[in-house]
């Protein structure tokens, strides 16, 4: 006897349909950009010592999949943006819907994860006296590959080995802590044309 999986019942659930897919009246009531808009705090003014770039992107890694990241990885940042800050580091969170398509509550809560993530994180790197800064980069896909996440396919989405497709890259961290890029290959700004 095959049982029913226990998540069937959710392609027949008008009710998940719209928690998922329809975004609320008041877009209020969403959390993600209300933690994606809080201030950043103010950077320690003592910079904590630095054994060395490989085991502080360890550590950084590590506290980011204590937060609740599913993937970490750092890109060297080349001229063009922010010079202000040479590295970047990518959060890649499991995501069952996308949340760009998905705009219910329930399609929210891969990017509620990442802003969590990337504030706490941002947050950490500033206590260790380097500056952070979020941003929601449009290019996140391409910087994520910069940093050995997994490569781009032809509509330049990010495929990973350990999720595929179903990854909410979050916003990324710009910061100026000595880490060691993911892969040799540096993230160059597409210039204006």
């Amino acid at each position: 006897m095959r049982l029913p999986s226990l998540f069937s019942w959710r392609s027949k659930d008008p009710y998940w349909h719209n928690y998922v897919n329809h975004p609320p009246a008041d877009p209020a009531n969403l959390v993600p950009p209300s933690v994606r808009n809080a201030p950043e705090g103010a950077v320690f003014p003592v910079k904590s010592d630095v054994h060395t770039p490989e085991v502080m992107t360890e550590h950084i890694s590590d506290l980011g999949r204590f937060f609740g990241a599913g993937l970490i990885g750092v890109a060297r940042l080349g001229p063009g943006g922010h010079t202000d800050y040479p590295f970047a580091v990518v959060c890649g969170i499991r995501a069952e819907y996308d949340p760009r398509t998905a705009q219910g509550v329930g399609g929210q809560a891969a990017a509620l994860t990442g802003a969590y993530v990337t504030f706490n994180l941002a947050a950490a790197i500033r206590e260790y006296g380097f500056r952070a800064t979020r941003s929601g980069d449009s290019d996140v896909d391409r910087i994520a590959a910069c940093a050995g996440l997994g490569t781009l396919d032809s509509e330049g989405r990010l495929v990973t080995p350990e999720f595929g497709r179903k990854l909410y890259l979050a916003d990324v961290i710009r910061t100026d802590l000595p880490l060691n890029p993911g892969t040799q290959e540096t993230y160059e700004w597409a210039r204006p044309t």
